[in-house]
C-alpha cells in the first residue's frame, strides 16, 4: 500500500480579505450607523469597502450580519413608533421663554397637540391590515375580448 502525499496547502489568489482589518474591529459602529438608519452602501463606503464586497462580507460572516439586524431593528420600532404616534395624534409640553420689555426673561410651558394624521393612518392600515385595507385590482377577462377592473377595497 503507499504512503498518502501530503496535500499541497490552498494557494489563495487575488486581493488578502479587509474584513479582518476594515469591518471586524468597527462593528459597533456598524450597528450604530444600521441604527441611525444609513443603508449598507453607506456602511460599505464608511468602512472603506466595496459594497459588493460588504455583500459578500454580510452572507460569510454572521456577527456582521447580526450587528447589522440589530442595529436596522432599534431604527424599525422607533420609525413604527413614530408612525402610530403621527397616525393618532399626539400633546407635547414645550418648554417656551419669553423676553419682557423691561429685559426679564420669563420660561414657560405650552401643550402643542398634533391631530392624527389621515395619510398616516391609511398607511398604517394597509400594511399593518392587508385583509381589510389594502387597495386590490381584480382583472376579469371574458371570451368578448373585452378587459374589466374591478376595484375593490379603500
Amino acid at each position: 500500500m503507499a504512503k498518502e502525499q501530503p496535500k499541497p496547502k490552498e494557494v489563495r489568489r487575488g486581493r488578502k480579505s479587509k474584513y479582518e482589518t476594515h469591518v471586524l474591529p468597527r462593528l459597533t459602529e456598524i450597528e450604530g450607523w444600521a441604527r441611525d438608519g444609513l443603508i449598507d452602501e453607506q456602511i460599505a463606503n464608511n468602512c472603506g469597502v466595496a459594497y459588493s464586497t460588504f455583500r459578500v462580507y454580510k452572507n460569510q460572516y454572521p456577527e456582521l450580519a447580526a450587528a447589522l439586524a440589530k442595529g436596522k431593528e432599534v431604527a424599525d420600532y422607533e420609525v413604527e413608533n413614530a408612525l402610530f404616534k403621527r397616525a393618532t395624534g399626539y400633546t407635547v409640553r414645550l418648554k417656551k421663554a419669553k423676553v419682557l420689555s423691561d429685559g426679564t426673561v420669563v420660561e414657560y410651558t405650552e401643550e402643542v397637540h398634533y391631530p392624527p394624521d389621515t395619510v398616516a393612518m391609511i398607511f398604517w392600515l394597509k400594511n399593518r391590515r392587508p385583509d381589510k385595507w389594502r387597495d386590490r385590482q381584480e382583472i376579469e377577462q371574458h371570451n368578448t375580448g373585452e378587459i374589466n377592473i374591478v376595484v375593490k377595497g379603500v
